[in-house]
């Protein structure tokens, strides 16, 4: 094999690309991550639900996670991919860098996740993460028992994870008010919202109110203002898929990309793992999955190499 040739690049430096990359090193493959260095879950102090880093800032995981994988031989890029394109010869690639660095690879992993695009409401980029949340599973227990606001929106999926989260949130406190904003709801819904004990306002948010560096409520256009802590949304998820479409991987009618059980995408030698492929994914999962998916590689190079 051509010495300038990766076994495998892993486009994406979050928790999946991370551990793709360990066991790929630990396979004795030789393998190069591409991270730009804009993590989703950058605003979170914390993470929550990844047993044994319960609780454990993000970026501590991110620079773990970078140590363990130098010590396999994994070479890690801070840089970011402006261009993909098959080589034309068999399973090969080429990955150009916005340094201007080519890496070629006979294997193509993109776990690059997704961006949240968030209601345009003043105050809610600037408290995203903080007192602004939008997963119960990730946020919830921290902010048990207060009074929360969930703010809904006209986006079709947006509306229907908002509904969702009407139902869910009661779990963690009981004091919710739920706000529809734009977003027509059925009367089935407000029933269903009602009967878990949520308050249901109407009328457009126009702001979130917020004094002395903390969230203090919800403003809407008529002059009222609801006292509240914190701030669920339900954003639109948008997979930062630039990569695989440039490849030629087939893009489902939900604008995700499709793949097998192990993340082999559409194009034979490109992969795809965590949130790029799944918008469900927690940083745990996204882990596991692409754990998986870093088996499934190394078994397709192994059949690669053993063709007689």
């Amino acid at each position: 094999m051509n010495e300038t040739t990766y076994d495998v690049v892993i486009v994406g430096g979050g928790a999946a690309g991370l551990s793709a990359a360990l066991v790929l090193g630990r396979a004795r493959r030789w393998v190069a991550v591409v991270d730009a260095g804009q993590p989703r879950n950058a605003p979170a102090e914390h993470m929550h639900g990844y047993l044994s880093r319960d609780g454990m800032p993000p970026a501590e995981l991110l620079a773990t996670g970078r140590r363990e994988i130098a010590d396999y031989g994994v070479e890690l890029f801070d840089d970011r991919v402006v261009a993909a394109e098959s080589a034309g010869c068999g399973l090969a690639f080429t990955i150009r860098l916005a340094s201007g660095k080519l890496l070629r690879a006979r294997r193509v992993l993109v776990a690059t996740g997704l961006r949240d695009e968030l209601p345009e409401l003043p105050g809610v980029r600037e408290r995203w993460g903080r007192d602004v949340l939008h997963c119960p599973y990730c946020h919830g227990y921290e902010v048990s028992d207060q009074p929360i606001a969930l703010i809904g929106g006209d986006e079709p999926g947006a509306a229907a994870r908002a509904v969702h989260l009407a139902l869910l949130l009661p779990q963690w406190s009981p004091d919710l008010v739920f706000f529809p904003h734009t977003q027509q709801l059925t009367e089935v819904e407000r029933r269903r919202i009602r009967a878990r004990g949520v308050r249901i306002v109407d009328g457009k948010v126009v702001r979130l109110a917020v004094a002395d560096d903390a969230l203090r409520g919800v403003e809407l256009a008529d002059g009222r203002a609801v006292a509240r802590s914190v701030v669920f949304v339900a954003p639109t998820f948008v997979p930062d898929n630039a990569v695989l479409t440039a490849l030629g991987c087939e893009i489902g009618s939900d604008g995700w990309v499709v793949t097998d059980s192990a993340g082999r995408t559409s194009v034979a030698g490109v992969w795809a793992a965590g949130n790029v492929a799944d918008p469900r994914m927690q940083v745990i999962t996204a882990a596991g999955a692409a754990c998986a998916t870093a088996i499934a590689i190394n078994a397709d190079l192994v059949a690669e190499d053993s063709i007689a």
